[in-house]
């Protein structure tokens, strides 16, 4: 049995994977905020504290960088997927949408681990202001 997919059902994800990708570049606009002041703060005084934080920021950007890389293939492949679809190439179309859907996944699959990566981060800090205030 062949699948059958039209032309809306990629044009469906596309506004998806437009929005995901939209909250990347947030996520990313705000680590090169973040980066620029711990760069300004290293220079004027370099410690492990700022340089453990560098570290974990650079894990955190290339993982960004890895979600709006997929995120981009699967919009791309959205957009394949139409273009088969248009002229015909239905057997082909549905593997190139489903190529799509996968790289979505990963997307967001390394999303959810940039997110702990994060969190964790944020409670290191609570943890040295709660420890402060005792």
């Amino acid at each position: 049995m062949e699948e059958q997919i039209t032309l809306t059902t990629p044009a469906l994800l596309f506004s998806a994977i437009s929005l995901i990708l939209l909250a990347y570049t947030n996520r990313f606009l705000g680590y090169a905020s973040l980066i620029r002041g711990l760069h300004e703060k290293f220079k004027a005084n370099p410690n492990e504290l700022l340089k453990g934080q560098i570290a974990n920021l650079r894990k955190r950007l290339n993982l960004t960088k890895n979600m709006q890389i997929l995120g981009v293939g699967s919009l791309f492949l959205c957009m394949g997927t139409m273009f088969l679809i248009f002229i015909g190439w239905q057997t082909l179309a549905v593997w190139v949408f489903g190529i799509a859907l996968l790289l979505m996944i990963a997307s967001l699959g390394i999303s959810l681990y940039e997110i702990q990566i994060s969190v964790s981060a944020l409670n290191l800090h609570l943890g040295d202001m709660e420890q402060i205030t005792k």
